[in-house]
Protein backbone atom coordinates (compact mmCIF):
# COMPACT_ATOMS: atom_id res chain seq x y z
CA UNK A 1 0.00 0.00 0.00
CA UNK A 2 1.32 3.40 -0.98
CA UNK A 3 0.44 6.90 0.17
CA UNK A 4 -0.28 8.96 -2.93
CA UNK A 5 -0.96 12.70 -3.23
CA UNK A 6 -2.82 13.65 -6.39
CA UNK A 7 -3.22 17.20 -7.65
CA UNK A 8 -5.82 18.26 -10.20
CA UNK A 9 -5.75 21.71 -11.78
CA UNK A 10 -8.59 24.01 -12.76
CA UNK A 11 -9.10 22.51 -16.22
CA UNK A 12 -9.37 19.03 -14.71
CA UNK A 13 -12.24 20.15 -12.42
CA UNK A 14 -13.76 22.66 -14.84
CA UNK A 15 -17.34 21.34 -14.65
CA UNK A 16 -19.48 18.69 -12.97
CA UNK A 17 -18.61 15.98 -15.50
CA UNK A 18 -14.89 16.59 -15.06
CA UNK A 19 -15.20 16.58 -11.27
CA UNK A 20 -16.93 13.19 -11.55
CA UNK A 21 -14.11 11.99 -13.79
CA UNK A 22 -11.59 13.04 -11.14
CA UNK A 23 -13.65 11.23 -8.51
CA UNK A 24 -13.53 8.03 -10.58
CA UNK A 25 -9.73 8.24 -10.86
CA UNK A 26 -9.37 8.87 -7.13
CA UNK A 27 -11.67 5.98 -6.20
CA UNK A 28 -9.86 3.64 -8.61
CA UNK A 29 -6.58 4.51 -6.90
CA UNK A 30 -8.02 3.86 -3.45
CA UNK A 31 -9.55 0.57 -4.59
CA UNK A 32 -6.04 -0.56 -5.53
CA UNK A 33 -5.27 -0.38 -1.81
CA UNK A 34 -3.62 3.04 -1.62
CA UNK A 35 -4.18 5.91 0.79
CA UNK A 36 -5.10 9.00 -1.24
CA UNK A 37 -4.89 12.73 -0.61
CA UNK A 38 -6.31 14.89 -3.40
CA UNK A 39 -5.30 18.54 -3.79
CA UNK A 40 -7.47 20.61 -6.13
CA UNK A 41 -7.47 24.06 -7.66
CA UNK A 42 -10.48 26.28 -8.25
CA UNK A 43 -12.61 25.42 -11.28
CA UNK A 44 -11.23 26.88 -14.52
CA UNK A 45 -11.95 30.61 -14.70
CA UNK A 46 -13.16 30.86 -11.10
CA UNK A 47 -10.14 32.74 -9.73
CA UNK A 48 -10.25 35.20 -12.62
CA UNK A 49 -13.96 35.83 -11.97
CA UNK A 50 -13.34 36.48 -8.28
CA UNK A 51 -10.43 38.78 -9.17
CA UNK A 52 -12.71 40.72 -11.53
CA UNK A 53 -15.31 41.11 -8.78
CA UNK A 54 -12.70 42.48 -6.40
CA UNK A 55 -11.45 45.00 -8.93
CA UNK A 56 -14.99 46.06 -9.79
CA UNK A 57 -15.83 46.76 -6.16
CA UNK A 58 -12.54 48.65 -5.79
CA UNK A 59 -13.04 50.67 -9.01
CA UNK A 60 -10.10 48.87 -10.65
CA UNK A 61 -7.73 49.74 -7.80
CA UNK A 62 -5.72 46.96 -6.18
CA UNK A 63 -7.83 45.30 -3.45
CA UNK A 64 -6.59 45.17 0.14
CA UNK A 65 -4.47 41.98 0.19
CA UNK A 66 -5.99 40.30 3.25
CA UNK A 67 -9.55 40.62 1.99
CA UNK A 68 -8.49 39.65 -1.52
CA UNK A 69 -7.07 36.38 -0.15
CA UNK A 70 -10.30 35.78 1.78
CA UNK A 71 -12.22 36.19 -1.46
CA UNK A 72 -10.15 34.20 -3.96
CA UNK A 73 -9.65 31.27 -1.58
CA UNK A 74 -13.37 30.51 -1.88
CA UNK A 75 -12.75 29.08 -5.36
CA UNK A 76 -10.87 26.09 -3.98
CA UNK A 77 -13.39 25.66 -1.17
CA UNK A 78 -16.14 25.17 -3.73
CA UNK A 79 -14.10 22.52 -5.55
CA UNK A 80 -13.14 20.48 -2.49
CA UNK A 81 -16.75 20.25 -1.34
CA UNK A 82 -18.01 19.19 -4.78
CA UNK A 83 -15.26 16.59 -5.23
CA UNK A 84 -15.85 15.16 -1.75
CA UNK A 85 -19.55 14.87 -2.59
CA UNK A 86 -18.76 13.12 -5.88
CA UNK A 87 -16.52 10.57 -4.13
CA UNK A 88 -19.19 9.98 -1.49
CA UNK A 89 -21.77 9.39 -4.24
CA UNK A 90 -19.55 6.55 -5.45
CA UNK A 91 -19.77 4.89 -2.04
CA UNK A 92 -16.38 5.92 -0.65
CA UNK A 93 -15.79 8.05 2.46
CA UNK A 94 -14.26 11.46 1.75
CA UNK A 95 -13.64 14.59 3.79
CA UNK A 96 -12.80 18.07 2.50
CA UNK A 97 -10.25 20.33 4.20
CA UNK A 98 -9.48 23.99 3.69
CA UNK A 99 -5.90 25.12 4.12
CA UNK A 100 -6.59 26.09 7.72
CA UNK A 101 -8.42 22.83 8.50
CA UNK A 102 -5.57 20.70 7.20
CA UNK A 103 -2.99 22.62 9.24
CA UNK A 104 -1.05 24.53 6.55
CA UNK A 105 0.55 27.48 8.34
CA UNK A 106 2.10 30.26 6.28
CA UNK A 107 3.63 33.65 6.85
CA UNK A 108 1.45 36.75 6.50
CA UNK A 109 2.57 37.81 3.02
CA UNK A 110 -0.90 37.94 1.52
CA UNK A 111 -1.26 36.89 -2.15
CA UNK A 112 2.28 35.42 -2.11
CA UNK A 113 2.54 33.61 1.23
CA UNK A 114 5.29 31.12 2.07
CA UNK A 115 4.60 27.82 3.79
CA UNK A 116 6.07 27.60 7.31
CA UNK A 117 4.77 24.24 8.54
CA UNK A 118 2.10 21.61 7.98
CA UNK A 119 0.43 19.77 10.87
CA UNK A 120 -0.56 16.46 9.28
CA UNK A 121 -2.24 14.89 12.33
CA UNK A 122 -5.81 15.44 11.08
CA UNK A 123 -5.03 14.17 7.61
CA UNK A 124 -3.31 11.05 8.97
CA UNK A 125 -6.24 10.38 11.28
CA UNK A 126 -8.73 10.38 8.41
CA UNK A 127 -6.44 8.42 6.10
CA UNK A 128 -6.08 5.68 8.71
CA UNK A 129 -9.90 5.46 8.91
CA UNK A 130 -10.14 4.88 5.16
CA UNK A 131 -11.14 8.36 4.04
CA UNK A 132 -10.00 10.13 0.90
CA UNK A 133 -8.73 13.52 2.06
CA UNK A 134 -9.67 16.31 -0.36
CA UNK A 135 -7.59 19.42 0.35
CA UNK A 136 -7.72 22.95 -1.00
CA UNK A 137 -4.62 23.96 -2.88
CA UNK A 138 -3.26 27.51 -3.09
CA UNK A 139 -4.19 28.50 0.47
CA UNK A 140 -3.15 28.39 4.10
CA UNK A 141 -3.56 30.35 7.31
CA UNK A 142 -1.16 32.65 9.17
CA UNK A 143 -0.47 32.88 12.91
CA UNK A 144 -3.35 35.33 13.36
CA UNK A 145 -5.85 33.00 11.71
CA UNK A 146 -6.11 35.01 8.50
CA UNK A 147 -6.53 33.14 5.22
CA UNK A 148 -3.50 33.45 2.94
CA UNK A 149 -2.83 32.40 -0.64
CA UNK A 150 0.40 31.19 -2.22
CA UNK A 151 0.20 33.01 -5.56
CA UNK A 152 -0.85 31.77 -8.99
CA UNK A 153 0.02 28.13 -9.50
CA UNK A 154 0.19 27.66 -5.75
CA UNK A 155 -1.82 24.44 -5.81
CA UNK A 156 1.22 22.64 -7.23
CA UNK A 157 3.23 23.87 -4.25
CA UNK A 158 0.47 22.87 -1.81
CA UNK A 159 0.38 19.34 -3.21
CA UNK A 160 4.13 18.77 -3.13
CA UNK A 161 4.45 20.32 0.35
CA UNK A 162 1.74 18.03 1.72
CA UNK A 163 3.38 15.04 0.02
CA UNK A 164 6.66 15.96 1.69
CA UNK A 165 5.05 16.44 5.11
CA UNK A 166 3.21 13.11 4.89
CA UNK A 167 6.21 11.24 3.49
CA UNK A 168 4.13 10.25 0.45
CA UNK A 169 5.50 7.75 -2.05
CA UNK A 170 4.69 10.01 -4.99
CA UNK A 171 2.97 13.27 -5.85
CA UNK A 172 0.95 12.92 -9.06
CA UNK A 173 0.29 16.20 -10.88
CA UNK A 174 -2.68 15.79 -13.22
CA UNK A 175 -3.04 18.41 -15.90
CA UNK A 176 -4.30 18.92 -19.46
CA UNK A 177 -1.01 17.67 -20.96
CA UNK A 178 0.30 14.13 -20.66
CA UNK A 179 3.81 14.93 -19.48
CA UNK A 180 6.84 17.13 -19.94
CA UNK A 181 7.90 17.63 -23.55
CA UNK A 182 11.21 18.63 -25.09
CA UNK A 183 9.46 21.78 -26.37
CA UNK A 184 5.95 23.14 -26.70
CA UNK A 185 4.34 20.67 -29.17
CA UNK A 186 2.25 23.53 -30.55
CA UNK A 187 5.48 25.22 -31.68
CA UNK A 188 7.84 22.31 -32.38
CA UNK A 189 5.83 19.58 -34.05
CA UNK A 190 8.52 16.96 -33.43
CA UNK A 191 8.66 17.59 -29.68
CA UNK A 192 8.56 14.36 -27.70
CA UNK A 193 7.48 13.43 -24.21
CA UNK A 194 10.25 12.69 -21.74
CA UNK A 195 9.88 9.57 -19.59
CA UNK A 196 12.08 11.06 -16.85
CA UNK A 197 13.66 14.43 -16.15
CA UNK A 198 15.77 15.58 -13.20
CA UNK A 199 14.63 18.04 -10.56
CA UNK A 200 17.38 20.41 -11.68
CA UNK A 201 16.29 20.37 -15.32
CA UNK A 202 12.62 20.76 -14.44
CA UNK A 203 13.40 23.66 -12.13
CA UNK A 204 15.22 25.45 -14.94
CA UNK A 205 12.45 24.73 -17.44
CA UNK A 206 9.75 25.91 -15.03
CA UNK A 207 11.59 29.14 -14.24
CA UNK A 208 12.26 29.77 -17.94
CA UNK A 209 8.68 29.65 -19.15
CA UNK A 210 7.52 26.02 -19.25
CA UNK A 211 4.00 26.06 -17.82
CA UNK A 212 3.74 22.43 -16.68
CA UNK A 213 4.74 23.03 -13.04
CA UNK A 214 5.12 25.99 -10.73
CA UNK A 215 8.75 26.71 -9.82
CA UNK A 216 8.22 26.60 -6.05
CA UNK A 217 6.69 23.13 -6.25
CA UNK A 218 9.79 21.77 -7.98
CA UNK A 219 12.01 23.37 -5.32
CA UNK A 220 9.98 21.65 -2.60
CA UNK A 221 10.20 18.30 -4.37
CA UNK A 222 13.94 18.60 -4.87
CA UNK A 223 14.55 19.68 -1.27
CA UNK A 224 12.52 16.86 0.27
CA UNK A 225 13.09 14.18 -2.37
CA UNK A 226 9.45 13.83 -3.42
CA UNK A 227 9.09 12.05 -6.80
CA UNK A 228 6.62 13.88 -9.05
CA UNK A 229 4.65 12.16 -11.79
CA UNK A 230 3.15 14.61 -14.33
CA UNK A 231 0.14 12.95 -16.00
CA UNK A 232 -2.94 13.73 -18.06
CA UNK A 233 -6.31 14.03 -16.33
CA UNK A 234 -8.03 12.59 -19.39
CA UNK A 235 -5.99 9.50 -20.36
CA UNK A 236 -4.34 6.77 -18.28
CA UNK A 237 -0.97 6.76 -20.06
CA UNK A 238 2.30 7.00 -18.16
CA UNK A 239 3.48 10.60 -17.95
CA UNK A 240 6.84 12.11 -17.02
CA UNK A 241 8.64 11.33 -13.77
CA UNK A 242 10.61 14.15 -12.11
CA UNK A 243 13.30 12.53 -10.01
CA UNK A 244 16.82 13.07 -8.60
CA UNK A 245 19.60 13.40 -11.17
CA UNK A 246 21.08 9.99 -10.36
CA UNK A 247 17.77 8.31 -11.31
CA UNK A 248 17.80 9.74 -14.85
CA UNK A 249 19.31 7.11 -17.12
CA UNK A 250 18.87 9.03 -20.38
CA UNK A 251 21.12 12.09 -19.97
CA UNK A 252 20.40 14.14 -23.06
CA UNK A 253 22.81 16.92 -23.92
CA UNK A 254 19.78 19.18 -24.36
CA UNK A 255 16.55 17.95 -22.78
CA UNK A 256 14.34 20.87 -23.67
CA UNK A 257 13.86 24.21 -25.39
CA UNK A 258 11.55 26.74 -23.80
CA UNK A 259 10.39 30.29 -24.41
CA UNK A 260 9.21 33.02 -22.05
CA UNK A 261 7.53 35.90 -23.84
CA UNK A 262 6.38 37.58 -20.63
CA UNK A 263 9.50 39.68 -20.07
CA UNK A 264 10.62 43.20 -20.88
CA UNK A 265 14.03 44.87 -21.15
CA UNK A 266 15.22 48.19 -19.72
CA UNK A 267 18.50 49.95 -20.46
CA UNK A 268 19.93 52.75 -18.30
CA UNK A 269 22.70 54.35 -20.34
CA UNK A 270 25.88 56.24 -19.49
CA UNK A 271 25.82 56.24 -15.70
CA UNK A 272 29.04 56.71 -13.69
CA UNK A 273 31.30 53.65 -13.63
CA UNK A 274 31.92 53.57 -9.89
CA UNK A 275 31.08 51.46 -6.83
CA UNK A 276 27.47 51.60 -5.61
CA UNK A 277 25.81 52.48 -8.89
CA UNK A 278 24.23 49.04 -9.35
CA UNK A 279 22.88 49.16 -5.79
CA UNK A 280 21.41 52.62 -6.42
CA UNK A 281 19.50 51.23 -9.39
CA UNK A 282 18.40 47.79 -8.22
CA UNK A 283 17.58 48.54 -4.56
CA UNK A 284 14.41 50.53 -5.32
CA UNK A 285 13.33 47.87 -7.81
CA UNK A 286 13.66 45.22 -5.11
CA UNK A 287 11.80 47.41 -2.60
CA UNK A 288 8.96 47.68 -5.12
CA UNK A 289 8.76 43.87 -5.27
CA UNK A 290 10.01 43.72 -8.87
CA UNK A 291 12.09 40.65 -9.67
CA UNK A 292 15.06 41.40 -11.93
CA UNK A 293 16.19 38.49 -14.05
CA UNK A 294 19.08 38.97 -16.48
CA UNK A 295 21.59 41.82 -16.02
CA UNK A 296 24.25 42.97 -18.46
CA UNK A 297 26.73 45.77 -17.73
CA UNK A 298 28.74 47.36 -20.56
CA UNK A 299 31.72 49.60 -19.90
CA UNK A 300 32.74 52.63 -21.96
CA UNK A 301 36.12 54.31 -22.25
CA UNK A 302 34.79 57.62 -20.93
CA UNK A 303 34.23 56.34 -17.37
CA UNK A 304 30.56 55.50 -17.81
CA UNK A 305 28.65 52.24 -18.01
CA UNK A 306 25.34 50.98 -19.38
CA UNK A 307 23.03 48.76 -17.29
CA UNK A 308 20.57 46.52 -19.14
CA UNK A 309 18.21 44.19 -17.30
CA UNK A 310 14.99 42.24 -17.75
CA UNK A 311 11.85 42.20 -15.60
CA UNK A 312 8.45 40.47 -15.84
CA UNK A 313 6.34 42.20 -18.46
CA UNK A 314 3.57 42.77 -15.91
CA UNK A 315 6.02 44.96 -13.94
CA UNK A 316 7.45 46.75 -16.97
CA UNK A 317 5.72 50.13 -16.53
CA UNK A 318 6.53 50.38 -12.82
CA UNK A 319 10.11 49.27 -13.41
CA UNK A 320 10.56 51.80 -16.21
CA UNK A 321 9.26 54.62 -14.01
CA UNK A 322 11.71 53.67 -11.26
CA UNK A 323 14.59 53.37 -13.75
CA UNK A 324 13.79 56.80 -15.19
CA UNK A 325 13.72 58.35 -11.73
CA UNK A 326 16.99 56.73 -10.62
CA UNK A 327 18.55 57.39 -14.02
CA UNK A 328 17.80 61.08 -13.60
CA UNK A 329 19.45 61.06 -10.18
CA UNK A 330 22.53 59.44 -11.74
CA UNK A 331 22.62 61.84 -14.70
CA UNK A 332 21.95 59.02 -17.15
CA UNK A 333 22.05 60.08 -20.78
CA UNK A 334 19.12 57.81 -21.64
CA UNK A 335 16.66 55.29 -20.21
CA UNK A 336 15.07 53.01 -22.77
CA UNK A 337 12.56 50.18 -22.51
CA UNK A 338 11.40 47.37 -24.76
CA UNK A 339 8.43 45.13 -23.94
CA UNK A 340 8.54 43.13 -27.17
CA UNK A 341 11.29 40.66 -26.26
CA UNK A 342 11.34 36.93 -25.55
CA UNK A 343 13.77 34.74 -23.64
CA UNK A 344 14.56 31.47 -25.40
CA UNK A 345 16.49 28.84 -23.44
CA UNK A 346 17.99 25.38 -23.80
CA UNK A 347 18.31 23.09 -20.78
CA UNK A 348 20.08 19.78 -20.29
CA UNK A 349 22.12 17.81 -17.75
CA UNK A 350 24.43 16.68 -20.55
CA UNK A 351 25.62 20.26 -21.05
CA UNK A 352 27.77 19.81 -17.94
CA UNK A 353 30.27 17.67 -19.81
CA UNK A 354 29.72 18.55 -23.48
CA UNK A 355 31.73 21.43 -24.96
CA UNK A 356 30.51 23.58 -27.82
CA UNK A 357 26.79 23.60 -27.02
CA UNK A 358 26.69 27.41 -26.73
CA UNK A 359 28.57 27.79 -30.01
CA UNK A 360 26.10 25.54 -31.78
CA UNK A 361 23.16 27.44 -30.30
CA UNK A 362 24.56 30.75 -31.53
CA UNK A 363 25.30 29.28 -34.97
CA UNK A 364 21.70 28.07 -35.30
CA UNK A 365 20.31 31.49 -34.42
CA UNK A 366 22.74 33.16 -36.81
CA UNK A 367 21.59 30.91 -39.66
CA UNK A 368 18.02 31.94 -38.90
CA UNK A 369 19.12 35.60 -38.97
CA UNK A 370 18.01 36.08 -35.34
CA UNK A 371 19.92 38.71 -33.40
CA UNK A 372 20.90 37.97 -29.79
CA UNK A 373 20.39 40.91 -27.43
CA UNK A 374 21.44 39.36 -24.09
CA UNK A 375 22.95 36.06 -22.93
CA UNK A 376 22.76 34.25 -19.58
CA UNK A 377 24.22 30.85 -18.70
CA UNK A 378 24.37 28.32 -15.90
CA UNK A 379 25.83 24.82 -15.68
CA UNK A 380 22.80 23.24 -17.38
CA UNK A 381 21.16 26.20 -19.12
CA UNK A 382 21.79 28.85 -21.80
CA UNK A 383 19.28 31.68 -22.28
CA UNK A 384 19.19 34.39 -24.91
CA UNK A 385 16.98 37.44 -25.26
CA UNK A 386 15.70 38.03 -28.78
CA UNK A 387 12.94 39.95 -30.53
CA UNK A 388 9.60 38.37 -29.64
CA UNK A 389 8.64 38.14 -33.33
CA UNK A 390 11.33 35.48 -33.86
CA UNK A 391 10.57 33.38 -30.76
CA UNK A 392 8.69 30.50 -32.38
CA UNK A 393 11.21 30.24 -35.21
CA UNK A 394 14.06 30.14 -32.70
CA UNK A 395 12.40 27.36 -30.67
CA UNK A 396 11.77 25.25 -33.78
CA UNK A 397 15.31 25.67 -35.12
CA UNK A 398 17.00 25.02 -31.77
CA UNK A 399 14.85 21.98 -31.08
CA UNK A 400 15.62 20.46 -34.46
CA UNK A 401 19.36 21.15 -34.23
CA UNK A 402 20.05 20.44 -30.56
CA UNK A 403 17.33 18.24 -29.03
CA UNK A 404 16.65 15.85 -31.90
CA UNK A 405 20.38 15.42 -32.47
CA UNK A 406 21.07 14.58 -28.82
CA UNK A 407 18.16 12.13 -28.57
Amino acid sequence: MALIVQKFGGTSVGDVDRIRNVARRVVACQEEGHQVVVCVSAMAGETNSLDALARAICDDASPEPREFDALVSTGEQKTIALLAMAIQQMGHPARSFTGAQMGMETDSSHTRARILSIDTDRLRSFLERGFVCVIAGFQGVDAEGSITTLGRGGSDTSAVAVAAALGADVCEIYTDVDGVYTADPRVAEDARKLSKISFEEMLELASLGAKVLQTRSVKFAMRYGVPIHVRSSFVSDEGTWIVPEEDVMERLVVSGVTCNANEAKIRVGHVPDQPGIAARLFTPLGEAGIVVDMIVQNFASDGTTDMTFTVPRADYRRALEIAERVGGELNSASVEGDDSIAKVSIVGLGMKDHAGVATKMFDVLARENINIQMISTSEIKISVVIDEAFADGAVKALHEALVRESA
